[in-house]
């Protein structure tokens, strides 16, 4: 398994990799997920109601206790990661997964994978972690004004201590792309890299206990990146005194 997808075909220039096959399958169950919730609202949520509304009670209450009345415009940002990723890293347990081949003229005798965990492309996971430092900066600025973001970075009060504090804070910026993109692409990859090995050792019994710890690192992964997406629009949209 190498670290770049695979490519299947191209559509108009357009390469179209298994890890791109896997986000169209992640966008497809959250559609029939939206559609099936809507469908059956009612005052006494059961099934699938009661999981997602328990989902979305659990990341507003957390986000409400975190960071007050601007829970309102935090917490969709938080629950919409959440629930991308979390999905993504689910869907990529269902059998089939790496091991259902595809084959074209430059595949190779053996094919490549069909389908491959969309998170354990990089290039995806860098997207979400631009999406999520980029929408904290607008958030900011749109809630703090132009000069209260500005003197998160550029202070002249106790000259130079504040200015060199300020340059970290703006290197930390910066740092986040790679901490939120690799953190998340790593976990998924090595987990991806170990049930391979796995099945190819033995295909029954053996695999079992790492697709729990895989469901775990799942489910982990994807609260991590959502509440650190919560912490750090906190902290970006606060009054700075």
């Amino acid at each position: 398994m190498q670290i770049s997808p695979d490519i299947l075909f191209s559509i108009g220039g357009f390469s179209v990799t298994n890890t791109v096959v896997a986000t169209l399958i992640t966008d497809v169950v959250i559609i029939v997920l939206v559609m099936l919730v809507a469908k059956k609202v009612s005052l006494k949520p059961k099934g699938v109601q009661n999981a997602v509304e328990a989902i979305i009670d659990y990341f507003r209450e957390t986000t409400e206790t975190i960071a007050g009345n601007r829970a309102s415009f935090i917490y969709p940002w938080v629950v919409s990661f959440f629930l991308f990723i979390v999905i993504s890293n689910l869907v990529a347990q269902i059998p089939g997964f790496e091991s259902i081949r595809f084959h074209s003229l430059s595949s190779g005798e053996h094919g490549v994978p069909l389908l491959r965990a969309a998170t354990s492309d990089l290039n995806l996971t860098l997207a979400l972690a631009v999406t999520s430092v980029v929408t904290t900066h607008f958030l900011s600025i749109k809630h703090t004004g132009v000069k209260g973001y500005l003197t998160r970075f550029f202070s002249f009060k106790m000259f130079p201590v504040f200015l060199f504090v300020g340059a970290l804070e703006f290197v930390n910026e910066i740092a986040k792309f790679i901490s939120f993109s690799f953190r998340l692409f790593g976990n998924i990859f090595a987990g991806e890299k170990v049930m391979a090995t796995m099945y190819g050792m033995c295909s029954f019994g053996l695999p079992l206990p790492f697709i729990a710890l895989e469901l775990m690192v799942a489910l982990i992964q994807a609260i991590v990146f959502a509440m650190l997406t919560m912490a750090f629009m906190h902290i970006m949209t606060e009054q700075s005194h």
